[in-house]
């Protein structure tokens, strides 16, 4: 009888949504470059994140979420899309016309400019479910318009489905009017963001339909310059005795709890709506941390690379009443996974698209057991830094806090096993995660089975996705 009673609990547990309920809005919030555990809620110790600890404490926190790219354009595509990036041929930082990557041993594959309008959003698939949609913040999967990161007027927001689109680049150094000097802003003030205030502006709007708030921040990406002079004084002191360079741990300490406190304030204004219980909300980052200085460590690599560290990203969850207070899932789970997952929770039928990702829903309702095994791929075919690559230091380690040389390399983790294959050398690397996080023992020559079983799953999901490989350098 027990027995009977508790699978029906698990049941009504893991359903979406009742019949009878209306479909919640959803906030989706994107940091720039966070790294996996820059946030206190994640072990973080340098900037104080209260806010984003506190919705984590409020709903559900993934220890192995990743970003489906270790770079801007490629993970942003992606997550729009529910596709990755090797299906959309969109493997990097959108570039200009005419602008080729560099040939080294191998030519990797031309840029890519834009994504298609052809292609199917996000934004698109919930206007079907009539919600209204918003963004606001960093586009950056299309060609730079007038300035850079400037939205085109033909594949902007607008142009992919959110009807509710203004471009600033609010408090972030990119913005032309960053002139703030020390002493603008007293102890606990912090730079009026428009980014924050339009996001804001729309939470505040009357409607009768559900909403799509898609929050891009360009924080914490570099430029690393917080005006805040309070703040960084605050983390003067932890930057000296930590790694790094000293002014530039500073300032990111100063960047990170900025970009909290801009959470924070979006937050408040869905309290104060009385959004709250009606609204789910979902927190990320775009890709893993910036190695000048992002503290990966204990995992190795950063922003550019596939080892751990440049793909392992924070995600927190909260939805009152369907996703448990205070929880952690341990799953591995993508930020491709997100598109599904949203169509899922606003009752979206999507399966006429060709997705990459699964939706998420059984994972917030704790389903975790039920969640069948599978592999997630990344795709990088591409040298990295574009210029100064034979300066950058040749190997990549733990908190190098330096540049280092990425080759173009794929990747595969399937559980607790992770296969890197490196396209110059033909060479596969091997680790197990569950007992090596950081990525020091190559298991390739004692496992070599297991290493080409999962080198043969990459090839045919890279296969399937008709990815785009580099090849081999013609010299002129």
């Amino acid at each position: 009888m027990l027995r009977a009673l508790s699978v029906l609990l698990l049941f009504c547990w893991c359903l979406p949504v009742s019949a009878a309920e209306s479909v919640p809005n959803i906030v989706f919030i994107l940091a720039d470059d966070l790294g996996w555990k820059d946030l206190g809620c994640y072990g973080g110790t340098l900037a104080e994140t209260p806010h984003l600890d506190q919705l984590a404490k409020q709903g559900l926190r993934f220890t192995n979420a990743y970003s489906p790219a270790p770079i801007c354009s490629a993970s942003r595509a992606s997550i729009l899309t529910g596709r990755t990036p090797a299906r959309l041929h969109f493997e990097f930082v959108t570039k200009p016309a005419g602008v080729k990557p560099p040939a080294r041993q191998l030519q990797p594959p031309e840029y890519t400019r834009e994504l298609p309008l052809k292609e199917v959003t996000i934004a698109e698939m919930l206007q079907q479910a009539n919600y209204q949609t918003g963004f606001f913040g960093k586009w950056h999967v299309c060609e730079h318009y007038q300035h850079y990161l400037g939205w085109s007027p033909t594949h902007g927001p607008k142009q992919q489905g959110f009807q509710s689109a203004k471009e600033t680049f609010g408090s972030h150094p990119y913005a032309k009017k960053f002139n703030w000097k020390p002493g603008d802003f007293k102890e606990g003030e912090y730079p009026p963001d428009a980014v924050t205030e339009h996001a804001i502006e729309f939470l505040k709007e009357k409607r009768e339909q559900p909403f799509f708030l898609y929050l891009s921040y360009f924080h914490v990406h570099t430029p690393v310059r917080a005006p805040t002079d309070w703040l960084v004084k605050k983390y003067q002191k932890r930057a000296a005795v930590d790694t790094g360079d000293e002014i530039l741990r500073t300032h990111y300490g100063a960047f990170i709890e900025t970009l909290d406190a801009y959470v924070g304030q979006v937050l408040t204004a869905l309290d104060q709506q009385g959004l709250r219980e009606s609204t789910l909300v979902v927190f990320t980052s775009d890709n893993g941390g910036t190695p000048e200085y992002a503290d990966n460590a204990p995992l190795r690599g950063s922003k550019w690379n596939l080892y751990e560290a440049g793909i392992r990203v924070p995600l927190l969850v909260r939805w009152p009443e369907h996703v448990a207070a205070d929880s952690v899932c341990t799953t591995p789970v993508s930020g491709t996974d997100l598109f599904p997952t949203f169509c899922d929770v606003a009752r979206v039928d999507c399966s006429s698209l060709t997705l990459d990702g699964e939706s998420l829903l059984p994972l917030f309702h704790g389903a975790t057991a039920a969640w069948p095994e599978r592999a997630l791929t990344w795709h990088f075919p591409y040298y990295h830094p574009e210029k100064g690559y034979l300066n950058a230091k040749p190997d990549i380690g733990i908190n190098d806090f330096i540049v280092s040389q990425t080759r173009p390399v794929s990747a595969l983790r399937r559980g607790n096993w992770k296969l890197l294959q490196f396209y110059e050398s033909d060479q596969r690397e091997l680790y197990d995660l569950s007992k090596d996080p950081s990525e020091q023992h190559d298991l390739s020559s004692t496992h070599p089975e297991k290493a080409a079983e999962l080198q043969a799953e990459l090839k045919q999901k890279l296969q399937t996705q008709q990815a785009r490989y580099p090849v081999a350098a013609t010299k002129d």
